[in-house]
């Protein structure tokens, strides 16, 4: 990386109340779909305009506007988006019209709206703003993809730009009860508090959208440097270590030097191997925590992380609930934040203190 990037607004919607996590009294859920916490979006939209939205574009047009706010930022140089999965309600829709009209005479509406760049593009249309927006859709690492992208764009800029970068993704009624039948989530409903402690195949699976207003210029409420960020493949937990060991190695920071690793446990016992072998491994003398507990676990999660770390290195407290070891905690100064997902899509984004 050439330019330093700071992160100077944030906004995070999830199955939490935002001070739940931290006041470690969090939402309790006995489903393995759960739905996030509905805003008030009539804070943002107009109330005409929420009828035509679907809960996707509700949410990351909700998210994004207060991550600028946040940021004191009005209209952005670039909006960079991503999601797994796209707009699921308005694909439903879609399909269930298809079906039911023999596919004649049907509106176009659902099918331009289920579009994985409807997000982004009702983020612009809305804020009217015509400059660079691209949409990353990469399953599981699809919002680092989008910090990647947003990454390299303030590389390339000679002045101070300030980038707004998200993810977002929804739960729907029947494309996500699929994951039942190819074992992604767990067979039997679970308590979500309880999702570590159960290790059988599948997890549990939620919904939420997470943004950021990025720029190399700090400013006095800036609450972390974006240090790097990386994606890479790899079947086996040892060559995941070795790949970590580099990705610090390039960054000159050593595994000692990480305060805070958060990762991405999610009880299913086929994968969280990938976890263990840090856990006891490479990173065993470090503060671990673990979160999808809380939030469950989808495409564009590791969004949930970067809020989680953003706030701990603006001086909240880590909840006890999060804790995966006991180690005390120490100021933090680096937070590497790890996940996988099947196996699939290893991702690594490096934090430090502002």
């Amino acid at each position: 990386m050439k330019n330093s990037i700071y992160i100077n607004g944030i906004s995070s919607i999830s199955a939490q109340e935002e001070n739940a996590v931290f006041s470690n009294v969090p939402l309790e859920y006995h489903q393995n779909i759960i739905p996030a916490v509905s805003e008030d979006f009539k804070e943002f939209i107009p109330a005409m305009a929420l009828r035509r939205m679907s809960k996707a574009i509700k949410m990351g047009l909700s998210a994004s506007l207060t991550a600028l706010k946040d940021a004191e930022i009005e209209l952005p140089d670039a909006i960079i988006t991503g999601t797994g999965q796209g707009c699921k309600q308005d694909t439903e829709k879609f399909l269930n019209e298809m079906l039911d009209r023999k596919e004649e005479l049907l509106t176009p509406t659902s099918f331009i709206q289920s579009t994985h760049n409807t997000i982004g593009g009702q983020i612009a249309l809305f804020l009217k703003c015509t400059a660079y927006n691209v949409t990353y859709s990469q399953n599981s690492a699809s919002f680092e993809s989008a910090l990647i992208d947003a990454q390299l764009l303030i590389d390339e800029q000679s002045g101070p730009i300030s980038v707004l970068v998200g993810g977002v993704d929804e739960i729907s009624e029947k494309i996500t009860s699929f994951m039942y039948l190819d074992g992604q989530l767990k067979e039997k409903e679970i308590k979500n508090l309880d999702l570590l402690e159960i290790a059988t195949p599948g997890t549990i699976t939620s919904e939420g959208a997470h943004f950021f207003t990025i720029s190399p210029r700090k400013s006095s409420g800036t609450y972390a440097s974006l240090l790097d960020v990386s994606v890479f493949s790899t079947s086996i937990p040892e060559k995941s270590s070795l790949k970590i060991e580099a990705f610090l190695r390039n960054n000159s920071v050593s595994a000692e030097e990480i305060d805070l690793i958060i990762l991405g446990n999610n009880g299913d016992s086929r994968y969280d191997q990938f976890y263990h072998f840090l856990q006891n491994g490479l990173f065993k003398n470090n503060l671990q925590i673990g979160y999808k507990h809380v939030v469950g676990d989808y495409d564009t999660v590791t969004g949930y992380a970067l809020w989680l770390a953003c706030k701990f290195l603006k001086g909240e407290e880590i909840s006890p609930m999060l804790k995966l070891n006991d180690l005390p905690v120490k100021k933090l100064k680096k937070i590497l934040i790890y996940n996988q997902y099947l196996g699939e899509n290893h991702s690594l984004i490096l934090l430090g203190a502002s």
